[in-house]
């Protein structure tokens, strides 16, 4: 990791309020779990105008020099003349949800992410805990005892990540149905932001919004970040089946420019209809990931439309460690390799749609680990991400910024990029095995 430039961690992660694009500061406050910034650090910053993400920078605070005032400065300079429209008065109430949350013996992060979910302003809401293959009591009764009568606790014996959604898509009654994380922190006004479009445009099958680091503690962390992390940019954006986008050749089989699976919701009837996730994908499985994925193109291909909106935000707590970020990088080839598989041996008929696509789908995958490996600017690497290397102009904003599009600055290893590429060669091999072993454990029906 030496040779990689990045700040030096840790990072304070913030949150900077404008009145408008280039107004008042209206507050700086640490992200959910943060710490405050510090003279002579680095500081990542959301910058919101009038309460809506706008954008992220990077910024450098000299020794000396108050962090706030270098923050309002770069953040003028980031968003200056882009003003956010005010928070639309909602044309229809938001649709009754059923938040559903996958874990496995995280009981620590599980109790952060359920405080933030209660905390949400939605008018009419549950949330579904579904504890997959546990090896002890301890998630069971963190629920049962701290959240009782607020929370329901549901079981899924047969590990993986999409078993257990399929669970929470059985028992879950609303018609609305949002899947997160036990490693997030929601926003307060984030299960309103995402399930409103619902409400809004009924062919709208699936929704998904921006996901931020909490922290940026380890080295790890900010590489991730740099290369773009979970984060689809600043623009709401609509995906519809009979209207492909003209920037999206292999259009809908991208799936990951659509979202992630820490931050998304369904219209429970249309994933209910195409069959739910598929039992064999996701992590926990051989194939490791994927499931989300497979969601997204199955409801697409299905006739709904896809919205992300980045109103809609939570924090997502990533992996500390080098070789959490290896297994992560091959676990993205994986689940690329592995959803396409299950997509083909679930829907056929998507074959010739496939094929089609294939040529050029088979050199995005190379440019995808290649131009990673070579820092040139833009450049855009799976994320579409920005880096953290380039030069800090007037303002103290470093020129690559984590978690934006459009670029990076320094090179993503070579042996994370050989091994998502190993991955990739895996994924149908990892989704034959899972499938496999779980035969009859689709959602009922399927």
């Amino acid at each position: 990791m030496a040779d990689v430039p990045l700040p030096e961690a840790p990072v304070a992660v913030v949150q900077v309020d404008l009145d408008s694009g280039d107004g008042a500061l209206l507050s700086l406050r640490p992200a959910p779990g943060g710490v405050p910034p510090r003279p002579g650090a680095y500081v990542y910053a959301l910058v919101r105008v009038r309460g809506r993400p706008a954008a992220t920078l990077l910024v450098h605070v000299p020794e000396g020099e108050e962090p706030g005032d270098r923050l309002l400065r770069a953040a003028r300079e980031r968003v200056r003349g882009r003003e956010a429209a005010a928070a639309a008065a909602q044309s229809a109430r938001p649709p009754r949800t059923s938040v559903v949350v996958a874990t496995r013996e995280r009981s620590g992060q599980l109790a952060r992410a359920l405080d933030s979910l209660l905390d949400q302003d939605h008018p009419d809401y549950d949330i579904v805990v579904v504890d997959n293959a546990p090896l002890s009591g301890a998630t069971e009764e963190l629920v049962r005892r701290t959240y009782a009568d607020r929370v329901r606790y549901v079981r899924e014996d047969t590990p993986g990540l999409a078993v257990a959604h399929n669970r929470g898509l059985a028992v879950a009654g609303g018609p609305v149905l949002a899947f997160t994380d036990d490693d997030v922190v929601a926003d307060p006004g984030w299960l309103t932001a995402l399930t409103a479009p619902f409400a809004e445009d009924p062919r709208i099958g699936c929704v998904t919004g921006l996901i931020l680091p909490a922290r940026l503690q380890t080295p790890a962390q900010l590489l991730l970040e740099s290369h773009g992390g979970f984060a689809k940019g600043f623009r709401p954006r609509d995906y519809d089946p009979h209207r492909p986008p003209d920037d999206e050749p292999l259009f809908p089989f991208t799936a990951g420019r659509f979202g992630s699976g820490a931050n998304m919701a369904f219209r429970a009837q249309a994933l209910r209809d195409v069959g739910g996730f598929d039992p064999a994908t996701g992590t926990g499985t051989p194939a490791r990931g994927g499931d989300d994925l497979y969601g997204f193109v199955r409801v697409l291909t299905a006739g709904h439309r896809l919205r992300y909106t980045p109103d809609a935000v939570v924090w997502h707590h990533h992996r500390e460690t080098w070789q959490d970020l290896r297994n992560q990088a091959y676990g993205y080839g994986a689940g690329l390799t592995a959803y396409l598989t299950a997509l083909l041996v679930r829907r056929p008929a998507l074959l010739p749609a496939l094929l089609a696509r294939l040529p050029r789908g088979l050199a995005h995958a190379r440019a995808m680990t290649a131009s990673r490996g070579g820092g040139a600017a833009g450049t855009g690497g799976v994320s579409g991400a920005a880096g953290t290397g380039g030069a800090a102009d007037a303002s103290g904003a470093a020129g690559g910024v984590p978690g934006e599009h459009g670029g990076h600055d320094h090179p993503w290893p070579r042996e994370l990029s050989r091994l998502e590429r190993r991955g990739m060669l895996h994924g149908p091999i990892g989704y034959l095995k899972a499938r496999r072993r779980t035969r009859g454990t689709g959602f009922p029906g399927r």
